[in-house]
C-alpha cells in the first residue's frame, strides 16, 4: 500500500534533491525515504486528479516510485528528480487510461499555489466557495487529459513550459497549445461567474 503521510512538506531545493538522489544511488534507505516523503502527496494529487480513483492512484504512485528507484543509475542530473518522477507517473496514467478507455479528472484551483503567473483564487470555506469549486471542477472535467495535466503542472507544480514539455513527452509548441486551449475553455465556461465570484476574474486575468 502506498502510505502517504500528509506531512505537508515543501518542495525540496534542487541541491537537496540531488544530494538525496546521490545517497539513494549508494543504497541509502534514509535518502530514498526522504525523496518519497518530499514528493508523495503532490504526486498523488496529480495522479488522482487525472484518474479520479483512489486505489488506482495509489498503485500508480507506488509503481512510479519503484520504477524511479530501480532506474536511478540512468537518471540524468540535468533534470530534477521530481520532473522525472512526474514523467513516469504521467506515462503510467496514460497507459491506464488506454486500457480502461476512460478519461476523467478533477482540479481544485482554490488550492493551487502560483506558478509563473499567480492564480489567486483563495476563498473562504463556505457554501459560496463550495459552489465555486464545483463549477471549476465541472469546467476542468471538460478538458482533455493532456490539457488537465499541463494546467496542473503549470499552476500547482510551478513548472515552466519547457519542464512541462519534458514531463509530458511532447514538443514545447504542443505544451503551449494545451495551456492556451485549456485557459480559453475555462475562461469561456466560467465567464458567467465573474460578477458572482470576483475571484474568478482574478483567475481569468492571470490565465489571459
Amino acid at each position: 500500500m502506498f502510505a502517504r503521510q500528509h506531512q505537508g512538506l515543501t518542495k525540496p531545493t534542487r541541491r537537496l534533491e540531488k544530494q538525496w538522489v546521490a545517497q539513494a544511488r549508494t543504497g541509502s534507505e534514509e535518502a530514498a525515504r526522504a525523496l518519497v516523503e518530499a514528493h508523495q502527496d503532490r504526486l498523488y494529487a496529480f495522479v488522482w486528479r487525472i484518474l479520479r480513483d483512489h486505489h488506482t492512484a495509489e498503485e500508480i504512485c507506488q509503481d512510479a516510485f519503484m520504477r524511479a528507484f530501480r532506474s536511478l543509475d540512468s537518471f540524468s542530473a540535468d533534470y530534477r528528480f521530481s520532473t522525472w518522477l512526474f514523467t513516469i507517473a504521467y506515462r503510467l496514467c496514460l497507459n491506464h487510461i488506454r486500457r480502461r478507455k476512460s478519461m476523467t479528472g478533477d482540479l481544485d484551483f482554490a488550492a493551487l499555489p502560483g506558478g509563473e503567473q499567480e492564480a489567486d483564487v483563495q476563498v473562504a470555506e463556505s457554501e459560496e466557495a463550495r459552489r465555486l469549486k464545483d463549477r471549476i471542477w465541472d469546467a476542468v472535467d471538460g478538458l482533455s487529459v493532456p490539457q488537465r495535466a499541463a494546467v496542473m503542472l503549470f499552476y500547482r507544480e510551478g513548472m515552466s513550459c519547457d519542464a512541462i514539455a519534458k514531463t509530458l513527452g511532447i514538443p514545447m509548441a504542443t505544451t503551449k497549445s494545451h495551456l492556451h486551449r485549456a485557459r480559453a475553455r475555462l475562461r469561456e465556461t466560467l465567464s458567467d461567474m465573474v460578477e458572482e465570484f470576483p475571484q474568478v476574474q482574478a483567475l481569468r486575468e492571470a490565465a489571459s
